[in-house]
């Protein structure tokens, strides 16, 4: 059964909102396995919060506990060997520390974020960001430099980290509008991790795996909008709101041609803070992607009294 709570967005910052009232997850963001193991550590010091935490591990391997990486990162947190021997603990209790396991390998992950927030603690900035450098740079180079470092890689790193968290966060404040968003990107969010299929529409017969068009149309089916099935066709199923007027629900499109509609490849649902959910191509799964890049074309807004809410432009 889907329920229909509303569109929402995140009050205040998320750096450091464990200290700052709490931070929970919104539903249906984090797997059901994980949702709890996240809210727990998530609060294990004020540097961090669950939605944080949740981004961390979305972004190092997806959710995916036997990821590898070139690197040989290992595990849903993807902890390096060395860094697991001095930094992995036994989270479960279980007399063992086993870093493809998520319940050790969440908490050593919680862990290791406070032990680097506790080493800048005296540095002036946010605790949250210096911290998410700490763990791209070193904590030597945020005390250096006072602050996040000025290095490409770990300031998008902070950046897509502290981002991406807004996706993950429980509602706080209350957007008009509109319901029938919140339960299209619920019922997107229940998607995450499903691998994608061309032409996928989410039929038993396919697995139940959607293509970019195939999900947006899926979604807003649940609640009671129809949407043609191609990316293209659906620009067109309602007004265009600017960049900067986006609300949670709208979809989002991507064009080979910045002045042609009829070339867009690729569309999502927008969640917040310059993300979407999207099946992206074959090889990947449904996930959260940033929207702004070279090819982002515009957005729709598809429900009725989401269009009423937009300004009249002349």
């Amino acid at each position: 059964m889907l329920l229909v709570v509303g569109v929402y967005i995140v009050a205040g910052n998320l750096a450091g909102g464990a200290a700052a009232g709490g931070v929970g997850l919104a539903k249906g963001a984090v797997p059901a396995a994980y949702q709890t193991l996240v809210q727990k550590w998530g609060n294990l010091c004020p540097a961090i919060n669950p939605a944080l935490l949740a981004a961390q591990l979305y972004q190092e391997s997806g959710f995916n506990p036997g990821a590898r990486s070139p690197a040989k990162a290992q595990g849903i947190a993807q902890f390096i060997p060395g860094t697991w021997a001095t930094h992995g603990v036994d989270g479960d209790g279980d007399g063992d520390r086993d870093v493809w396991d998520p319940e050790d390998a969440i908490p050593s992950a919680a862990s290791y974020d406070c032990e680097l927030a506790k080493y800048v603690k005296d540095v002036p900035g946010d605790p949250s960001a210096n911290m998410l450098a700490s763990y791209n740079a070193g904590a030597y180079a945020v005390i250096r430099y006072g602050g996040v470092p000025p290095y490409r890689e770990t300031r998008n790193y902070v950046k897509t980290i502290t981002t991406l968290a807004k996706s993950f966060a429980a509602p706080v404040a209350r957007v008009d509008p509109s319901r029938q968003a919140a339960g299209a990107i619920a019922y997107a969010q229940s998607k995450l991790g499903t691998p994608y299929l061309w032409g996928g529409t989410g039929t038993a017969a396919q697995s139940g795996r959607f293509d970019c068009s195939g999900l947006t149309q899926a979604s807003y089916d649940k609640v009671g909008i129809k949407l043609p099935r191609v990316a293209n066709d659906q620009y067109n199923a309602g007004p265009h709101p600017a960049r900067n007027e986006l609300l949670p629900g709208d979809l989002v499109f991507f064009s080979h041609d910045p002045n042609d509609s009829r070339a867009i490849h690729h569309v999502g649902i927008y969640v917040g803070g310059g993300y979407m959910i999207d099946a992206p191509r074959t090889g990947a799964v449904i996930r959260f992607d940033p929207i702004d890049g070279g090819d982002y074309f515009g957005a729709t807004r598809v429900t009725e009294d989401g269009a009423k809410a937009l300004p009249t432009h002349v």
